[in-house]
């Protein structure tokens, strides 16, 4: 039988906020092009409810996500939340329309965001809050002081960053602790981040991969399913457990509005690939979308 390769199934944010390492991404709980409301309410207040039954205590989403669709559900949800559940949400960009994402990281601009997701969420803090972009027509130090500011005034505990090279994230740890690096990862498209990854891993900082199932590159799919019916698991599957395997800082927020499809997913944090499939899935040619 293939040595199997053991993962760890927590990881600790920010030194005292202990979550499982699979979580759930809340973006996909809005309507089409995650604007306005789901098409089917009820299947996505079930799904924020199973996913706290699976136990899963990791929830990401942002004000920008419907917008505001998905905080409202899931305070709608889940309030009073368990005591144990992370609810980690994000600022830094507008809505205009189905699709459509203009980046507005101005303080005055992430002050108002803040204090709405709070109002939404129900909370008087936010465990964690992340920059979800640098905006280009901002000076980066001014929305690092702002990131600051409401730290120290208690609003928000930790703070992560999205989409950041290395520098980007040393710049910020001058003005306070990066707990959390949110950037685009999967099997098939990580060559743009793995220097990333590598610094989160030496600081350690939680490495959060949006997009873990890169969906365009059919040779990669092919081989995902491959080695999946190895295991009666999905191409999907496969490719959440290597993020598992992957690096030990690493939390999944794969998202869906499927009861079932969240099952799914969950289910692969218990799938533990060998060595010859890891390195088998390690030589995937990559995607450059």
């Amino acid at each position: 039988m293939a040595e199997t390769t053991a993962f760890n199934k927590t990881y600790t944010i920010g030194g005292d906020l202990t979550v499982n390492r699979m979580g759930f991404g809340a973006m996909r709980i809005t309507g089409e092009g995650i604007w306005g409301p789901p098409k089917d309410r009820e299947e996505a207040i079930r799904v924020l409810q199973r996913t706290v039954e699976l136990g899963i205590n990791f929830i990401d989403t942002a004000d920008s996500y419907g917008p505001n669709v998905s905080e409202e559900l899931i305070a709608e949800a889940l309030y009073p939340y368990p005591k144990d559940l992370i609810i980690a949400t994000k600022g830094g960009l507008t809505r205009t329309g189905p699709g459509v994402w203009p980046i507005n990281a101005h303080p005055d601009y992430l002050q108002r965001a803040l204090e709405g997701s709070l109002k939404r969420l129900k909370q008087d803090r936010i465990d964690l809050y992340q920059l979800h972009r640098i905006d280009p027509d901002v000076p980066y130090e001014k929305t690092l002081e702002f990131l600051q500011r409401v730290q120290e005034e208690g609003l928000v505990k930790h703070i992560g960053l999205s989409e950041v090279n290395v520098d980007q994230i040393q710049k910020a740890q001058q003005y306070f602790p990066v707990v959390t690096v949110q950037n685009k990862y999967s099997v098939d498209f990580r060559t743009k981040w793995e220097d990333e990854l590598t610094f989160c891993e030496e600081q350690n900082i939680g490495f959060i991969p949006w997009n873990p199932i890169n969906a365009g590159n059919v040779g990669a799919i092919s081989k995902l399913q491959e080695i999946g019916n190895k295991y009666g698991a999905t191409a999907h599957q496969i490719a959440l457990s290597w993020l598992l395997h992957r690096s030990p800082n690493i939390l999944l927020i794969p998202g869906t509005s499927k009861v079932k499809h969240l099952e799914e997913n969950y289910a692969a944090a218990s799938i533990a690939l060998s060595k010859e499939d890891l390195n088998e899935l390690d030589k995937i040619k990559q995607s450059e979308k």
